[in-house]
């Protein structure tokens, strides 16, 4: 099992890092009688070090409606360093709705379009390999937790777009309260450190305390970073040491090689069909382990994760009897 990356595990801005992704569609009503509702969708940001969540309603999946997204988003949450998204391949065993996703993402004509736009922001945009959902985890799990509130919230009802933000907002608040690490070790202290204690510096469901007047705004400047900074301190020391947990892959196998002949593994193929491929270059990670390949096959070059590959021929170690 791989290490986590240095992003992960490295106190920074919330945001500085994000994964974005889509869920829905789901129906809005028209404000014209007779109108029947329209579809609309949910963009997922999250955060690699905080996991904190925020939702964006996009309109349509074209790209004008994503960089909207996407500017809304950095208009309230601040500027991030890099975006890292797929490339939607893994949509293309989905609904119909998907597929129409695909096909607006993977055009060239979008990326670049992307691209442009975060170039000019000073945004570095990452793609994980294709078919390799593990990669993106961490906004799947954000993604998953965003629909299983929304559908409990929403139900069979058709809302209007005021409705449906209400609920939206309602969603990422509860998303951003859930509970990381106990703050304290204290048997008698109740609270817990969320992902709304690093967006506003504190849960986001508790009272505000009032304001104590200093005359001294340097102390109390002072006084906040402190806070900060336990906050921070509480998540290197309990909440990363669960995250760095190794429950599997214990054993370390043989790297694969350039010119290995390796079989594709591919849900979509029917059966008595294989898809073969030759290695033509690999990619090492952080810790110099082959993480991702590129397999030449018939069709073409594909970039895979070790995950979907199998070499052979399979090398039986049992002793031959």
């Amino acid at each position: 099992m791989g290490a986590l990356p240095t992003s992960r595990v490295t106190p920074s801005h919330p945001f500085e890092t994000t994964g974005v992704d889509y869920c829905g569609p789901l129906l809005v009503t028209q404000k014209i009688r007779g109108r029947s509702p329209i579809k609309v969708y949910i963009s997922v940001f999250v955060c690699f070090t905080t996991k904190a969540v925020h939702l964006e309603i996009a309109p349509d999946l074209s790209t004008v409606a994503f960089i909207a997204t996407l500017k809304r988003f950095i208009a309230r949450r601040g500027k991030c360093r890099v975006i890292v998204s797929d490339n939607a391949t893994n949509f293309i065993g989905a609904n119909q709705e998907l597929r129409k996703l695909l096909q607006s993402f993977v055009t060239q004509e979008h990326i670049q379009r992307v691209e442009e736009f975060c170039r000019n922001e000073g945004i570095e945009w990452k793609f994980i390999p294709p078919r390799s959902p593990h990669f993106g985890s961490l906004w799947e799990s954000a993604v998953k937790l965003a629909k299983y509130h929304l559908r409990r919230a929403i139900g069979c009802n058709v809302l209007s777009h005021d409705e449906l933000h209400t609920i939206v907002c309602q969603a990422e608040a509860i998303v951003n309260s859930r509970p990381l690490t106990p703050i304290s070790s204290d048997p008698n202290d109740l609270r817990s450190l969320t992902p709304g204690h690093f967006l506003i510096g504190r849960a986001l469901l508790t009272v505000p305390e009032p304001t104590i007047a200093s005359s001294t705004m340097l102390g109390r400047y002072q006084i906040i970073q402190y806070i900060q900074q336990q906050f921070w301190r509480r998540w290197q020391e309990d909440y990363l040491k669960e995250l760095q947990k190794r429950s599997k892959w214990n054993t370390a196998l043989p790297d694969l090689k350039v010119n290995d002949l390796v079989l594709l593994k591919d849900e979509l193929l029917p059966p008595l069909k294989w898809a073969m491929g030759r290695i033509t270059a690999t990619v090492p990670g952080t810790d110099g382990k082959v993480r991702v390949v590129e397999v030449k096959t018939v069709n073409g070059v594909y970039r895979r994760a070790i995950a979907k590959v199998c070499k052979l021929p399979i090398e039986n170690t049992s002793p031959l009897e």
